[in-house]
């Protein structure tokens, strides 16, 4: 049955705030700390009517998940919309998107350790967020190639690639290995852009 617009509008809200709480606690105590009943308690709303919106905590983890990985999309996207060279777009990209990275860590654990968990139970929100990253680099690496800029055959199996030779300091959990063991992320990253670059064929 379908529901009316407004009835819709107000169903949305009620999503929206209790994601919006949830987040709150997942922020303060962890996602691992917090149950349904807590939700519902700081909403003043029963648990059962939570449930009626998401099934399990895990649905709340994973839509909170997927707005944090957006995130980092959508610097990226911000980046490749600018008027920069293609190897200025990707070395500004990697660089921040990494900077974000190591953000959340240090500067919101809590969700951090949600992402992470997240990505390793619910493949489809980390291939869907994979995909668009790679999508973004092919975008980058064809304008490039137009340009003069970088020289591949084919855009698409090089976005594939620098993917694979980014992740280290892409995906949450590698980085944190790295900062927990001490490792000097930045200056690994600016070699790893260098070899991009090259690999890219960005002239000399």
């Amino acid at each position: 049955m379908n529901h009316p617009i407004g009835m819709r509008t107000d169903l949305d809200e009620v999503r929206a705030r209790i994601l919006e709480v949830a987040e709150e606690q997942f922020r303060r105590i962890g996602h691992h700390k917090t149950s349904m009943a807590d939700i519902a308690s700081d909403l003043g709303m029963s648990r059962a009517n939570v449930y009626r919106f998401f099934p399990s905590r895990d649905a709340i983890n994973g839509f909170i998940c997927k707005r944090m990985l957006n995130e980092a999309a959508d610097i990226a996207f911000a980046i490749a919309r600018t008027n920069a060279t293609a190897p200025e777009k990707l070395s500004r990209l990697f660089i921040a998107v990494h900077h974000h990275g190591k953000a959340t860590l240090i500067e919101q654990k809590h969700m951090h350790d949600m992402i992470v968990a997240v990505m390793q139970e619910n493949w489809s929100i980390v291939k869907t967020h994979i995909d668009r990253m790679v999508t973004i680099f092919e975008a980058i690496i064809r304008e490039g190639i137009e340009a003069g800029e970088l020289e591949v055959k084919d855009p698409a199996e090089a976005a594939r690639a620098v993917k694979t030779a980014f992740m280290p300091f892409f995906h949450p959990l590698l980085i944190e290995h790295c900062v927990q063991h001490g490792e000097d992320t930045e200056a690994s990253l600016r070699e790893q852009i260098r070899f991009i670059l090259k690999a890219l064929g960005k002239p000399d």
